[in-house]
């Protein structure tokens, strides 16, 4: 059976989808890491790394509708961002009929492009790889095991709460209620929370009468082959590679 959260993964059957999921996760947080060292004002760095990922994305025969509407995620970046140019402190400049902040300016793209490279990398991870392959991913990574419980619970109760929500709004609206307001969402939630309580003491009670001790089951999830280790840490290591050529040129130019 699938499981629940698995809407994220689109499946194309690509040599990154064939991937074990540990290799993708430890990419992906090298990727993030080696884009956030990044210098400010190094364009041409980051272009090349958001490059590589997009190159990834490619490889991955992801749709690019399906991706750009991902990436959507990243819009309380976009304006933060957006807001930085007109609240930093500093020497100012003019941008077309406003006053901006240098400093605000250069730290509002900044953010902009390194959030987009580091979402556009996880985007990748979520449609290549299933919720399951995931926790098993991390669970190969001696993620401590109550860690990987409180995730794998997460992913599952957090859709059935969302669907509780689904149904109780088409009750309402089936017996003409209007839109919900302010207090009408307060007492929904405040009954959500109760009910997700309750449900949880009836799981744990459940578990314990089936044996649970405090360990979940391991996951089924093999070990990655060198080869495969060596695929996957090439998109950090050609990222790498572009920030440590970069500053070379930087430093040789000065």
């Amino acid at each position: 059976m699938a499981h629940p959260v698995d809407g994220l993964l689109i499946p194309t059957g690509s040599a990154v989808h064939r991937l074990p999921a540990q290799t993708k996760i430890v990419a992906v947080v090298l990727v993030v890491a080696t884009v956030v060292l990044t210098p400010a004002r190094s364009w041409g760095v980051l272009a090349a790394q958001g490059a590589l990922v997009v190159a990834v994305v490619a490889a991955s025969r992801l749709p690019a509708a399906a991706v750009l509407r991902r990436l959507g995620v990243e819009a309380p970046f976009v304006v933060f961002a957006l807001l930085m140019p007109f609240v930093a402190a500093g020497p100012t400049t003019r941008l077309g009929p406003v006053t901006v902040s240098q400093a605000g300016l250069l730290g509002g793209a900044t953010l902009l492009v390194k959030a987009t490279v580091g979402v556009l990398a996880a985007v990748v991870l979520a449609a290549t790889t299933g919720a399951r392959e995931l926790l098993a991913g991390l669970e190969r990574l001696h993620l401590p095991a109550v860690l990987v419980a409180i995730l794998s619970f997460m992913l599952r109760y957090v859709v059935v709460i969302a669907e509780e929500l689904g149904r109780a709004r088409v009750a309402r609206e089936a017996r003409g209620g209007r839109r919900a307001g302010l207090a009408a969402v307060a007492g929904g939630v405040g009954a959500r929370f109760v009910r997700t309580y309750e449900r949880g003491e009836r799981v744990q009670q459940a578990m314990l009468a089936r044996g649970y001790a405090g360990r979940m089951p391991v996951l089924a999830g093999g070990a990655a082959t060198a080869a495969q280790w060596a695929s996957a840490l090439s998109l950090p290591a050609a990222a790498l590679l572009v920030l440590l050529v970069g500053r070379l040129l930087v430093g040789v130019g000065g």
